[in-house]
């Protein structure tokens, strides 16, 4: 978006393109580039109009919300399926779950961006293929290799959407980090306008039990089923037409997170030496372990892709760096922890993704790590840092890809 702005900027009309392909993208490319642009007029003039503070929502056009009530209804009828057509809801909604809510935040970035037609014949395609495969596969509920393949589907069915946010230049690193404040945006939102939802359920069944009228079982079984399906569309709609709303939000929580974060996992660690379980020989204390390291992971991506915004924020840099370096002991840990597993015990499915996922969060680490050292010593490697993140997602998928359609086939093969 940056080099596409400023090679765009004696084209008006290219510029306004532009801004309404990715509002929120726009914005923070420009920022990014004003200073070097600011003797300009038309940078003054872009300037003061995203700069302007709006007073109001913007609640969108007419079209919007068709499109919005429409995709709501079609997922909220996936989530029904198990109900109408007599389907087990455990089977249904282990293996489907990314199908209520994936297809309709895709199909809603391909009609915003105007996505080609063989871009959207992909993914519809993909989307098919993936349903169609995940609810072939044997109906064993305690299989690891099933178990493992519905766990990481939903992942790529996030690559999807996430193919179709990027748009057109899918090698576009900026693009990717965009993709990964979105998403931070949009868990922020998803998760007030949960709380909000909470709180009105229980105060409109408190109501109608107070007249002693009993809706509990109507209401959880089509409005709440109907409401939790939309929920993820209306946050993608508000988030994607009023880029401000939570943009200045997830930065604070990020500079809030990383540091309490850093504390906690130092004092765990510190723990662990002390206490009498360690993930060597406690399967259940590594499963925690490694969901420690996922969750810490996740949090470093996020505050990464927020701190990129504030170049010359060194006390977070300071901060992400010190918890990249803490996380790599942790997942150190549960990497070796894991080795030893197998060679006392074997490969099992569980052990092999497990490893591979250690390793792969391990380089990254040490990539983001690297990365971040530099920056620090060096002022003007300013994209380096949020490239470490952007550049790795593409090798996460793949290896997602082959948890879900290589798994089963090796293992049940073995069998």
């Amino acid at each position: 978006m940056r080099d596409a702005i400023l090679n765009n900027l004696q084209e008006p009309e290219q510029l306004e393109k532009l801004y309404r392909s990715n509002t929120s993208a726009f914005a923070k490319a420009f920022y990014s580039i004003y200073s070097e642009i600011k003797e300009q007029k038309v940078a003054q003039h872009w300037h003061a109009r995203l700069s302007y503070e709006r007073s109001e929502i913007s609640w969108g056009e007419k079209n919007d919300w068709l499109f919005v009530i429409f995709a709501s209804l079609i997922a909220g009828l996936i989530a029904k399926i198990p109900a109408i057509f007599q389907i087990k809801q455990e089977f249904f909604y282990t293996r489907n779950i990314g199908f209520i809510v994936f297809p309709a935040l895709a199909s809603y970035f391909m009609w915003k961006r105007n996505i080609p037609f063989p871009r959207i014949l992909f993914t519809a395609v993909a989307f098919i293929i993936a349903a169609v495969y995940i609810n072939i596969l044997p109906d064993l509920p305690d299989n690891d290799t099933i178990i493992l393949a519905c766990l990481h589907l939903p992942f790529l069915l996030w690559a999807l959407l996430g193919i179709n946010y990027v748009g057109a230049d899918l090698r576009n690193d900026a693009r990717r980090m965009d993709f990964l404040r979105f998403n931070g945006d949009f868990l922020i939102l998803s998760g007030i306008l949960v709380t909000v939802g909470g709180i009105f359920t229980a105060i409109v069944i408190g109501l109608f039990k107070a007249i002693g009228i009993k809706i509990e079982e109507f209401y959880f079984d089509y409005l709440a089923v109907f409401a939790g399906a939309a929920l993820p569309i209306i946050s993608t709609f508000i988030t994607q037409s009023n880029p401000s709303l939570v943009n200045k939000v997830s930065p604070v929580i990020a500079k809030i997170t990383s540091p309490m974060v850093l504390i906690m996992l130092l004092i765990y660690l510190g723990a662990v030496l002390f206490s009498d379980n360690d993930p060597y020989n406690d399967r259940n204390f590594l499963l925690v372990f490694n969901l420690l390291l996922l969750g810490v992971m996740a949090i470093i991506l996020f505050s990464l892709a927020e701190t990129s915004k504030d170049q010359e924020n060194d006390w977070s840099l300071f901060i992400l760096l010190a918890l990249s370096i803490v996380t790599m002991v942790v997942n150190g840990i549960a990497l070796t922890a894991i080795l030893f597993r197998i060679s006392e015990w074997g490969i099992t499915p569980n052990r092999l993704a497990i490893l591979g996922a250690n390793f792969l969060m391990l380089f990254n680490l040490v990539f983001i790590a690297y990365r971040l050292f530099n920056r620090v010593k060096n002022k003007d490697e300013k994209n380096l840092v949020e490239n470490s993140i952007a550049t790795f997602l593409p090798i996460y998928i793949v290896w997602a890809m082959v948890v879900v359609f290589i798994f089963p086939i090796l293992f049940f093969s073995i069998r």
